[in-house]
């Protein structure tokens, strides 16, 4: 019987058995129903242990007070977690109005002038950046001056090889950067202003004039 009382209390601290996912309450019951009818059936000429009787309480009140915590703890941790939400959903309402810039090959062109970037693994020799519409066909192509190591920030004034402006809205852009011959590593960024803010998700998003949806945890720099 003592044994049964101990698979018990071993039972509830192994994930793996069926009883670990018996509640406290249940656990308690089974506990002291096999308690009391071990007291009934011990043998009068050998009793049971005064200090196996105070073990085997203390371990089932441990067991019964980590299954407590663990409950308060999961609480605790769900409360921490909705007020980490609402308070990145605060942080995210005063981006509203500012400019940020995060990875992304888009530009939106409005009254002649579209920002984006470039980041740079090293200083290049030359950097190309070709605008392309939405029937992948080239309304732009110019080049940035002095291309560092880092970010690169570029203004397209709209205006094609040709030299005809193109249309406001959105365009797509890719970036061509080479140092003695060679192709070196190169990040497109899009630049834009917030307009909103929303949920994807578990993720927090911006949303961009221009440029659809971006992840916070994406924006590289904020102005």
């Amino acid at each position: 019987m003592a044994n049964a009382i101990q698979d018990v209390i071993s039972a509830t601290r192994s994930s793996a058995s069926p009883l670990a996912a018996t509640s406290a309450a249940n656990i308690q019951d089974r506990f002291l129903t096999l308690l009391v009818t071990q007291l009934k059936n011990q043998d009068p000429l050998s009793p049971m242990d005064n200090s196996q009787i105070t073990t085997q309480l203390s371990q089932i009140s441990t067991v019964s007070g980590i299954d407590k915590l663990n409950d308060t703890m999961s609480g605790l941790a769900s409360a921490l977690s909705a007020s980490l939400a609402a308070s990145q959903s605060m942080s995210n309402v005063t981006m509203i109005g500012r400019e940020i810039m995060a990875p992304s090959a888009k530009l939106n062109l409005a009254d002649g002038r579209a920002t984006g970037a470039v980041q740079l693994a090293e200083a290049a020799d030359k950097v190309t950046v070709q605008v392309v519409g939405a029937a992948g066909n080239v309304v732009g192509r110019f080049e940035i001056d002095r291309p560092g190591a880092g970010l690169n920030k570029f203004t397209w004034d709209g205006k094609g090889p040709d030299g005809r402006i193109a249309a406001n809205g959105s365009y797509a852009f890719q970036v061509e950067a080479t140092r003695q011959g060679k192709a070196i590593e190169a990040t497109t960024y899009m630049t834009g202003k917030v307009t909103g803010v929303g949920v994807t998700g578990a993720d927090s998003t911006l949303i961009v004039d221009g440029s659809g949806e971006v992840r916070f945890a994406d924006v590289k720099r904020i102005q």
